[in-house]
């Protein structure tokens, strides 16, 4: 009976490893601080899950199927990775539905699950915020302009608790950049749109707005800027009516890129603590919400965004043609 129990559990030891998808790793996590420890165990490993794309952006977890969809901008398509079947196309066209070549970033970018339990994505060709149901009916159009005139290329999206959206405008998806002759509004802006559809210019003085996020408990919007002479992370104040106050600097990673690593603050999360979590230099920066450097995951890629996903305490990434994740000690704000 012994002998037969022990051959069962290796049997079952056996099954269960095989059973388990072994995925490669790549990068590495680096503690800077010793309270890092306390968001991500030793000798974790970053799992690879797909690869091949020409630049991944904008993942966001669908908690209802337990998928994750990514932007490919150049391919102008959006991706559905999940864990027993894998990588599959979810939408054609997903920024870009013109014809012809727009420019070398048509498609969407950032990309949200809104509160309706929407599709809610950055729009690089079409140049606006779109909203589209998961599963019947096509998109809807959120906000095109500004005072009449068209957006540059939507970059970057997130969802206040009070229902309005906060997104950044800078110039990657025009077909010249910021000298492109199609441009209408002088500014790279960060933009609300209210309950209402009215859309409001809240941050006008960021040469290179990119990623943004709240504060868990909604009353800080964390905006990163892009822009490798000044590669800033930058927090505002959000008053009880949506207003945008003056902004103050949390960190300033232009040093660790002066310095020979590759990268700048783009896309950015925050956790149940108040953690941020943003690409940059090297990789993924793992800050206090004041700014102090707990830990880095590099990437030794050019790593764009991230998602909270699973039980929420996994961190997906995107990194150039790579979709990532690592599992941490922490969950995402609002899990």
């Amino acid at each position: 009976m012994k002998i037969a129990f022990q051959l069962f559990a290796f049997f079952t030891i056996v099954h269960t490893a095989f059973a388990q998808k072994q995925y490669p790793t790549m990068g590495k996590v680096i503690f800077e601080d010793a309270a890092f420890e306390k968001l991500i165990a030793k000798d974790t490993k970053v799992e690879v899950l797909a690869s091949g794309f020409d630049w991944s952006e904008g993942p966001v977890w669908v908690k209802e199927g337990g998928f994750l969809l990514f932007s490919d901008v150049p391919k102008n398509r959006v991706y559905k990775w999940e864990e027993k079947s894998g990588l599959s196309v979810f939408l054609e066209t997903s920024g870009y539905t013109g014809k012809g070549v727009y420019s070398d970033e048509p498609g969407s970018n950032g990309l949200i699950i809104d509160s309706k339990g929407r599709l809610v994505s950055c729009e690089h060709g079409d140049r606006r915020i779109s909203a589209m149901p998961l599963q019947v009916g096509g998109k809807l159009t959120l906000a095109d302009r500004f005072s009449g005139k068209r957006f540059n290329s939507p970059n970057d999206i997130t969802e206040h608790s009070n229902g309005s959206y906060y997104f950044t405008d800078p110039p990657y998806g025009l077909n010249k950049k910021h000298e492109d002759p199609s441009r209408e509004i002088a500014q790279f802006g960060v933009y609300r749109i209210a309950k209402d559809g009215t859309v409001t210019q809240e941050i006008a003085d960021l040469t290179r707005p990119n990623g943004l996020a709240f504060s868990p408990d909604g009353n800080t919007l964390y905006v990163a800027q892009s822009d490798p002479e000044k590669a800033i992370i930058m927090s505002y104040p959000v008053d009880a009516s949506g207003k945008v106050g003056k902004g103050k600097l949390v960190y300033d990673a232009t040093p660790m890129l002066k310095a020979g690593k590759n990268g700048l603050p783009d896309g950015l999360k925050v956790d149940k603590d108040g953690n941020l979590w943003s690409s940059g230099p090297g990789g993924m920066l793992i800050l206090t919400p004041t700014g102090k450097l707990l830990g880095r995951i590099e990437m030794n890629e050019l790593t764009s965004n991230c998602a909270w996903g699973g039980d929420g305490s996994t961190l997906y990434m995107t990194v150039d043609g790579y979709v990532c994740r690592i599992k941490t000690l922490t969950k995402g704000a609002g899990w």
